[in-house]
């Protein structure tokens, strides 16, 4: 039993990740169930299904777009934040509705100390896709470090709502609260 358990789970992601590829419908109602899923899921579950939200949202519907993300993806884990602005920039320029371009853009400007073009494109990527916990998480690491802890709070407690097992939200929350902020009386 433990067996076809397990497998099954591999065939919903399967299942998941075919809807992705087949339409933008298809994949926003996959996008919805799986955020459903990883609200309600054990914590053994959540890296499945948020790997699953991924496959989504780093699928621009282009080869050649997607092609763009991954080379400013990987110009940022080599620590090439000018080339992997120039990757994302033209991404952004070619896909302006795919909100996960707008995303790694503005983390690619976040690294470059860019912090204003990093809330523009923060900003639009969250119009595109306001469930993307990861951008709200950074909206909320930029705007910590500017001393607004009560919004950066709220951002926190928003990216907890849609992924209640996201650690490095959980961990920010708990530094803003032994500060006071975000505590209940």
């Amino acid at each position: 039993m433990a067996m076809k358990l397990y497998f099954l789970k591999y065939v919903v992601t399967a299942f998941v990740a075919a809807l992705v590829f087949t339409g933008p419908v298809s994949a926003q109602h996959a996008e919805e169930a799986l955020l459903e899923q990883l609200r309600e899921a054990p914590e053994t579950e959540a890296a499945r299904l948020d790997r699953a939200l991924s496959l989504i949202w780093d699928n621009s519907g282009s080869p050649a777009m997607n092609l763009l993300l991954k080379r400013g993806r990987d110009a940022l884990k080599e620590e090439e934040t000018e080339k992997a602005i120039d990757h994302l920039t033209a991404l952004t320029d070619h896909a302006p509705e795919f909100a996960e371009g707008w995303h790694a853009r503005a983390t690619a400007y976040y690294q470059a100390g860019l912090y204003g073009p990093a809330l523009d494109d923060l900003e639009r990527a969250l119009a595109l896709n306001p469930n993307n916990y990861n951008a709200i998480f950074g909206l909320g690491v930029m705007l910590r470090e500017f001393g607004d802890l009560e919004r950066a709070a709220e951002a926190f407690d928003r990216v907890l709502a849609l992924n209640p097992h996201h650690e490095n939200a959980k961990t920010a929350m708990e530094q803003l609260e032994r500060n006071g902020i975000g505590r209940t009386l």
